[in-house]
């Protein structure tokens, strides 16, 4: 069964592909720069690119925005706050803050896929105070506790 969400292109993207799945077994949809030309980010730097789609998600879903792996693998270049959320209130354009970790300058040129989105359920919570955790055999062992291997 597929979700239903409206979306809506603005004149930045109006000849740009809506977001689309690159394979029939992909988890998020590809989301393309809409920029008015090639943008340019600086070595250790980053950049709001704008996609030109506003999205309408049901209720209890949000949207996250991830790298695409070939840009990070490739050339350093990732989403910055990984994964980006998108509320369901939220109707503005979806914008990516992509992040320059490599050494030369990165160009996104318009229509360049620069990444994915995921549409999932979300849970929410109703906090329960109590005086004390159930334990675990973890307990309160933090960072690397669980080792490497």
């Amino acid at each position: 069964m597929r979700l239903a969400v409206p979306v809506t292109q603005l004149p930045n993207a109006r000849d740009l592909p809506l977001p689309a799945y690159a394979t029939d077994f992909s988890a998020g949809v590809d989301l393309y720069a809409a920029t008015e030309g090639p943008v340019s980010i600086a070595p250790h730097t980053r950049e709001i690119i704008p996609t030109g789609i506003c999205i309408a998600l049901p209720p209890d879903h949000e949207a996250q925005i991830r790298s695409r792996s070939g840009l990070a693998a490739k050339s350093g270049v990732f989403v910055l706050n990984s994964p980006g959320t998108i509320d369901a209130d939220y109707r503005g354009e979806i914008k990516v803050i992509l992040y320059n970790a490599g050494d030369d300058a990165f160009i996104v040129d318009r229509g360049m896929r620069i990444a994915q989105m995921v549409v999932t359920p979300v849970s929410r919570v109703q906090w329960q105070p109590v005086a004390e955790l159930p334990p675990t055999d973890r307990g309160e062992n933090g960072f690397g506790s669980t080792g490497v291997f």
